[in-house]
């Protein structure tokens, strides 16, 4: 999946329907074919000619500036999120010829990351790479996410349990949510390295296989999944709230590590013992019949 024309063509004209122009103090005059912003309103504001702006818009980002696209960001009302996509889809254009569609390389994990991650006792903590896959996870982790390791080879994913599974509808209560967020971070993703191959057939997988993620996918939109708070139905503790925090490995490339844990004192603090606890009995139960 590279950064094609009809990319960049439908987030620019997505992003341009969302800004109104009473948004941005602009007189409503005349008769609008499509909801937004025209093409030559957002021309005057990024400061270009309207045929620049079409040109861009038309998918055309070869020797865009950076001003240009700051300009044109700007215009567009966009977010962090947004207009770092934007960015990176101008990056893959220019990269032209030389970027070649490739096979992702999924980094090895070091000893010393494993070994961090299950030091994290108390704290729920998961490797990932872009493309939603569980690298590696803690004790905790494994126990938080069981249904889907039950259900999946490894490494799961968490695409194919939002989109593929019918217990994920179960085990994320604001389903919903979780299934717009998972499609704007892949969408962020593919934008940032768009000749990642095993993404692309992510992608076409779930395109091809589960409706709410094709409709999802068509709205361009976007997301840096960074902090928050999610909410969980494990089949053995019922509901637990978490706040996690994603954050990069500059020191492994492809790689970032998310932390989950609960409010101090809180009822989601107590079912995290618990669901260790039941973790830790299962694996017990498991070596004595294997024995």
């Amino acid at each position: 999946m590279t950064a094609s024309k009809d990319d960049v063509r439908d987030f620019l004209t997505s992003r341009r329907a969302k800004v109104t122009p009473a948004m941005l103090g602009l007189p409503d005059l005349g008769t609008r074919r499509v909801p937004g912003l025209r093409r030559g309103e957002v021309a005057i504001l990024a400061g270009v000619s309207v045929e620049y702006y079409t040109k861009v818009e038309r998918g055309d980002l070869r020797g865009v500036s950076d001003e240009v696209l700051e300009a044109i960001a700007t215009a567009l009302r966009m977010d962090d999120a947004e207009r770092a996509h934007l960015f990176d889809l101008a990056r893959a254009a220019n990269a032209g010829v030389k970027a070649r569609r490739r096979a992702a390389r999924t980094p090895g994990l070091r000893p010393e990351l494993r070994h961090l991650i299950d030091a994290m006792g108390e704290a729920v903590a998961i490797v990932g790479n872009p493309r939603g896959d569980i690298v590696a996870a803690n004790a905790l982790g494994r126990a938080l996410y069981s249904p889907m390791y039950e259900r999946q080879d490894e490494p799961v994913n968490y695409g194919r349990f939002i989109f593929l599974d019918p217990a994920a509808r179960t085990f994320y209560p604001n389903w919903e949510e979780i299934a717009d967020g998972n499609v704007a971070t892949m969408r962020t993703a593919a934008g940032r390295d768009p000749f990642d191959r095993a993404l692309s057939d992510l992608i076409g997988e779930l395109s091809t296989r589960s409706e709410d993620f094709r409709t999802r996918w068509a709205r361009h939109d976007v997301r840096l999944h960074q902090l928050g708070r999610k909410r969980i139905v494990h089949p053995e503790v019922g509901l637990v709230e978490l706040d996690f925090t994603r954050l990069e490995l500059p020191a492994d490339p492809g790689l970032d590590l998310t932390t989950y844990t609960a409010p101090p004192g809180s009822d989601s603090e107590e079912k995290l013992r618990l669901l260790a606890s039941w973790w830790a009995s299962r694996k017990v139960t498991a070596g004595h019949s294997s024995a």
